[in-house]
């Protein structure tokens, strides 16, 4: 089960101004679950994406991309679940196209005013006409009210779905942030394997959404991991539809710092909950590295800590392994560290210090603390002022199970 994650209650998630969602069980890959999502927009939206860094990016990306450059007009999103579209080449262009064009028929848009996703196995064709069969039902359902069935409708591993809200006052008007994802496995930052959309009716620039996008990513999906393994059609949307009534948030503005304050915190929400539903996790881990002397190094050690099987197995085990953490820091990459001057704890308890373990630690504190669900470790490497945290999870019995199976 997941670590202290349960699936949000429909009413917890706000619907936003604007945006209207529907889903269809197209039997894309499985019967009788929903499999396609559909999510309009009004006129005058703005919508900013980030997407995966992996160079193999699925024809969807490729394409969002396009549109997104083509045009700010982007009126619709289109999700599918059961098969990535990834690893197919040309076919998989003309595929995210042909779903494209049929959905911008439906709804009297342009072609590029759609954005295609995919999610699910890779090296598979779209099964394309499944897709475009599951539109008209999906159309037919869409709802402001409909984020609970949107989220469920883009899981693949995730056992819960996940979503989150918000609401915040911008000179004086109420506005409603709301985001969904979905993510279990593969994940990885540069973007993680994961899809996410956030949406508020806040009135708020393309470039200013722009600018909190990439601030927010930074700070939330490009800070998890469950495996190291970073995806092929890794995808964050942001929209505005820009009906709430404020004046127009100005960058650098006191009320774009409140907006990309409470969208990046939504943003963590979300990304935490990936790693809490994480593929078997039974513990989720904080990792801070502290006192480095820039950010780069910082995260070295701490995806040094977070990919380690040694590690993420012993806290599975609750098993007080701690030279397995030391171990990884002394082969994160930073080769003029001083080993001596740096302090490791688990929890609140000092477990090494002076290039060995600490005369005050004693193996039953760090036993009581790696039984606990959710478990902090902290490096403070005391040569600079920069900081980092991660977050992710152990590894189980369950993680072998569900990817060894996932074609299945």
């Amino acid at each position: 089960m997941p670590v202290k994650l349960s699936a949000p209650i429909t009413t917890a998630l706000l619907p936003v101004k604007g945006v209207k969602l529907g889903f269809a069980k197209a039997h894309v890959r499985k019967p009788d679950r929903k499999d396609v999502l559909v999510i309009t927009l009004p006129v005058g939206s703005a919508v900013a994406g980030v997407f995966t860094q992996n160079r193999f990016c699925a024809a969807p990306v490729i394409l969002c991309k396009t549109h997104l450059a083509e045009t700010a007009g982007i009126r619709a999103l289109l999700v599918n679940t059961g098969c990535a579209n990834a690893g197919t080449g040309e076919e998989g262009i003309k595929r995210a196209k042909q779903s494209c064009d049929a959905l911008s028929m439906l709804l009297d848009i342009a072609s590029n005013q759609v954005l295609p996703f995919s999610t699910g196995v890779i090296l598979e064709p779209l099964p394309v006409d499944k897709v475009i069969a599951g539109m008209p039902v999906a159309i037919e359902n869409l709802n402001e009210d409909n984020w609970l069935n949107a989220a469920e409708a883009i899981m693949t591993t995730d056992i819960v779905p996940k979503g989150t809200s918000r609401q915040i006052q911008l000179a004086g008007k109420t506005v409603t942030i709301t985001g969904i994802s979905k993510g279990s496995g593969m994940i990885h930052p540069n973007m993680a394997t994961m899809l996410g959309y956030i949406a508020t009716d806040a009135a708020v620039s393309q470039s200013a959404l722009e600018v909190i996008i990439q601030y927010a990513v930074k700070k939330s999906f490009n800070c998890i991991t469950v495996d190291g393994d970073t995806s092929t059609n890794d995808s964050l949307m942001m929209m505005a539809t820009n009906l709430t009534g404020n004046t127009e948030v100005a960058i650098g503005s006191d009320d774009f710092i409140v907006l990309r304050n409470a969208l990046t915190d939504v943003a963590i929400e979300l990304a935490q909950a990936i790693v809490r539903d994480g593929e078997g996790a039974t513990k989720f881990m904080t990792v801070t590295v502290e006192s480095g002397k820039d950010e780069t190094e910082c995260r070295k050690v701490a995806y040094a800590i977070a990919h380690s099987p040694l590690i993420k197995t012993a806290f599975f085990a609750s098993d007080p392994n701690l030279g397995r953490i030391l171990a990884a820091i002394g082969y994160a990459g930073i080769d003029d560290l001083d080993v001596d001057k740096l302090d490791l704890y688990l929890g609140n308890v000092l477990v090494a210090e002076k290039g060995g373990r600490a005369a005050s630690y004693i193996e039953e504190q760090g036993a009581a603390i790696m039984k606990e669900s959710d478990i902090l470790v902290r490096v403070v490497l005391n040569r600079g002022n920069d900081n980092i945290t991660i977050w992710t999870c152990d590894f189980s019995y369950d993680y072998v199970k569900i990817n060894a199976d996932y074609r299945s």
